[in-house]
């Protein structure tokens, strides 16, 4: 039997960079270095917002 062909879709890639995962450190840090703000900072943006990365930085002042 054959296996089945995985296709390559952004779908999922595009979806995920839209968001930052507040318990990911390193999405985290990542945020805090492109926007300038401390980590904890982020953090606390993530959770008064959301996890959209265009809220996230519109509250962090970028």
């Amino acid at each position: 039997m054959a296996a089945a062909k995985k296709s390559k879709t952004a779908r999922g890639r595009k979806q995920d960079r839209a968001r930052v995962a507040g318990g990911r450190d390193y999405e985290v840090q990542y945020e805090a270095k492109k926007t300038g703000k401390s980590a904890p900072a982020v953090k606390k943006a993530v959770k008064k917002v959301g996890n959209t990365r265009k809220r996230v930085e519109r509250r962090l002042g970028r």
